[in-house]
């Protein structure tokens, strides 16, 4: 295939590069190899150096080992960023394991299926935590270590740190075929799946993020704020880098505005990874000055598109470029960008990275490549892609197709390689950066004893990006509010996955065969939208 983005690559960035065969815990023991007495965790007002982490890290390790830890078993990490969830993930790497990401805010109904389906058995999170856990169907077979005392049996973390044991077991990975991570997401269906991220693919995204910076940032002292969760793939990609940088890392538990703020005047980042809502809050925030970014070197954004107002206003305003980036779960977050220097189009997020093949083939077959310029699906092939689904060997063989991620993503390239996003093939929602699956909030949404029939579906939001509808019919002879729904899906969804606004009707918008037809309710809202602002302009 015809790798025209090649010419747009700097010279000192290579086409290919070897990609080394190491564990994830390699980045860490080289760093406080290297640095011992560097700052690598600033959280509050508390910072760990490099051998004070590791430290801590191998005594965990050692802990958990000792009772019984081997390697291949499966631990949750269900934590908000902070320098436990540093901690627990190395030990778990070191020892050989799999990290199941969790997110916190996920309930029962969620969790449900991810515990079963894992089969994990060890568990970190907060002591809040316990009972939600304890409850699921899995609760009783869990071993929980919390990060913060409590009255009950569960183990404290740093109770296991102090026991200082320190035999541990013989490092010994496969890189390219050992999972490290274990990254659920969902699909079409609204079913988790578990993605594999093996130590091999995280090596990959790190060499291509370090290569593609292109001597933006210096090993090591650079500064990373933490705003995306460690539990998602972008957040877990930008404190890897930290780390391969032997850079501080600075975690965000909850991003408030002015807080995060404060401690960006405080710390001075000299790195900045968004999703576009921070970008957005920091814009409109009125006391955000220019200096609050002299220090910064590099600024990324992901997870969702960066409208052009929005990038031309942070850029004006920060005098650093921002790099857009394309990548999905399974495909370990980039795998598109644009290059820190060189040439940037307007509306494209840029060309491929290193070792990576992108093409766009057509959207009923999935077996012909479409000419330039034409949309179609967006299929990746790289280092960094997936071993594939948790104990799915169908979906797998769905979603990679003789070693072509098929992202379910519609795009369009150019002549010289720069690829432009068109829309999803899925029915996905990305608000805020967070991926909801709608199909997953309609199943909560039929669970209520007045509805009678639910969609839900994406609508432009200025700040999220993307927010969630629902268009209800409610049954005969019943009563329901907007009130009543959003409190029933609060109890039994994570707080982002809520509808936003919901709509009460007579009846949906319906196929022949009687599918409901989610694009109407879109096409509907949109024309809606479109008249209402004609009203107002006039």
């Amino acid at each position: 295939m015809k790798k025209p983005w090649y010419a747009f690559y700097p010279k000192n960035i290579p086409f290919e590069i070897e990609i080394p065969s190491c564990s994830i815990y390699h980045f860490l023991e080289r760093a406080a190899q290297d640095f011992p007495n560097h700052t690598l965790i600033i959280e509050e007002e508390v910072s760990l150096t490099y051998s004070e982490l590791k430290r801590a890290v191998d005594h965990f390790a050692a802990a958990l080992s000792s009772r019984g830890f081997i390697k291949g078993d499966r631990f949750g990490i269900m934590l908000f960023n902070c320098k436990e969830y540093l901690i627990a993930y190395f030990a778990v790497q070191r020892l050989g394991g799999i990290v199941v990401q969790l997110n916190p805010m996920y309930q029962q109904h969620e969790l449900n299926f991810m515990l079963g389906d894992s089969e994990l058995i060890w568990m970190l999170c907060e002591c809040n935590q316990i009972e939600k856990l304890r409850n699921t169907k899995y609760g009783d077979k869990l071993a929980i270590i919390t990060i913060d005392q409590t009255d009950s049996e569960d183990p404290y973390l740093y109770d296991l740190i102090q026991e200082e044991k320190k035999d541990l077991p013989s490092l010994n990975i496969n890189s390219k075929e050992d999972i490290a991570v274990l990254q659920y997401t969902g699909g079409t269906t609204g079913i988790p799946k578990g993605v594999m991220l093996t130590h091999y693919n995280i090596a990959s995204s790190i060499h291509h993020t370090y290569l593609t910076d292109d001597g933006a940032l210096r090993r090591p002292g650079e500064r990373f704020f933490g705003v995306f969760p460690l539990f998602h793939c972008a957040g877990m990609m930008v404190m890897m880098s930290a780390i391969f940088y032997a850079g501080s890392y600075i975690p965000i538990k909850h991003f408030r505005i002015n807080e995060s703020l404060e401690l960006i005047r405080k710390y001075r980042p000299t790195q900045l990874s968004l999703p576009p809502t921070v970008f957005i809050a920091l814009l409109n925030h009125p006391d955000f000055k220019d200096d609050d970014l002299s220090s910064l070197k590099a600024c990324r954004s992901g997870a969702a598109p960066l409208s052009l107002e929005v990038l031309q206003a942070f850029e004006k305003k920060s005098g650093v470029r921002i790099s857009e980036t394309y990548g999905l779960t399974e495909s370990n977050a980039i795998t598109i960008r644009t290059l820190m220097k060189g040439e940037r189009r307007i509306g494209s997020v840029g060309i491929p990275v290193p070792n990576t093949d992108v093409k766009i083939v057509d959207l009923e077959t999935g077996m012909n490549e479409m000419p330039l310029g034409e949309t179609g699906e967006i299929l990746l092939k790289g280092p960094q892609i997936m071993k594939g689904y948790w104990k799915n060997p169908e979906e797998t063989s769905r979603a990679i197709r003789n070693g072509w991620l098929y992202t379910g993503d519609t795009g369009r390239m150019d002549e010289n390689g720069f690829l432009y996003i068109v829309g999803r093939k899925k029915e996905m929602i990305i608000a805020g950066g967070y991926n909801i699956y709608p199909n997953e909030i309609d199943e909560i949404l039929y669970q209520h004893p007045s509805v009678a029939e639910a969609c839900t579906f994406g609508i432009p939001d200025t700040y999220r990006g993307e927010t969630v509808k629902s268009a209800i019919v409610v049954k005969e002879n019943h009563m329901l509010t907007e009130e009543e729904i959003v409190s029933w899906c609060t109890e039994r969804l994570a707080r982002y996955k809520v509808p936003k606004q919901v709509e009460f009707r007579k009846q949906l918008p319906k196929s022949a065969i009687g599918k409901i037809l989610r694009r109407v309710l879109v096409e509907e809202y949109l024309e809606q939208k479109r008249v209402n602002d004609h009203l107002q302009r006039n």
